[in-house]
This record gives structure tokens, sequence and C-alpha cells, in this order.
């Protein structure tokens, strides 16, 4: 859990390989799996400790505005506490700033199927 918290709940998976940040991610089953595995986890924890919330938020930092070279996924258990915190978790478009998890699938889906 994050000790800053900026939510009731406020949690990072974090990969166990080293990958520097969302640019590093390719349209490969791998990284989709893996992605996708992240989100799951963080779902799984937010349910168990957060039952009360009734909003969930994944993303990640994306260059330059990561203050980590490790990729790590955010799981929030809204609301944001005060409101404002929520800037540093916004999306900046072509700039980069935050990226919601689903719209980083979108974008590393792989082309061809992936496999069961």
């Amino acid at each position: 859990m994050h000790l800053l918290s900026n939510c009731s709940k406020h949690y990072l998976i974090i990969p166990v390989e080293h990958i520097p940040t969302v640019n590093d991610l390719q349209r490969r089953n791998e990284d989709y799996t893996l992605v996708s595995h992240m989100i799951n986890v963080g779902e799984t924890l937010l349910r168990r400790d957060a039952p009360q919330s009734n909003q969930y938020r994944f993303g990640f930092h994306q260059p330059p505005f990561n203050s980590v070279d490790h990729l790590h996924l955010h799981c929030f258990a809204l609301p944001f506490i005060p409101r404002w915190k929520q800037l540093k978790y916004m999306s900046l478009g072509p700039l980069g700033g935050f990226i919601e998890a689903e719209k980083l699938l979108e974008k590393i889906k792989p082309l061809s199927p992936i496999p069961p």
C-alpha cells in the first residue's frame, strides 16, 4: 500500500521484470498479458480491502511525468482526498501525464489473437 495515499486505498503493482516505462511496452502477447495481470491483481486487492468504495481507477504515469523508472500500476479506491490530488493523475494527451490502464491495454493489444 502507498503510505502517502491520495485515496482511501492506493496500491502500486510492480512487476518483477525491470521495464522502465509504459513506452517500453509493445504490441506483443507478453506485454499485454503482463499489464492485464497487473490490473487483475489491483482489482483483487481493492475489492478485498476497499469494498465500500464504489469506484476504482487504474493507470500509469507516462514520460516525462513519471518519477520512477520502473513500470508500476497505480490502483485507487476513489474518491481522491482532497479532490485536487487527482490533478497528479490526469491525462495530458500527447504530452503524457497519466494513462488509464484500459487505454494502455488498447494501445498495446497484439494485432494477432492472444492464445488462450
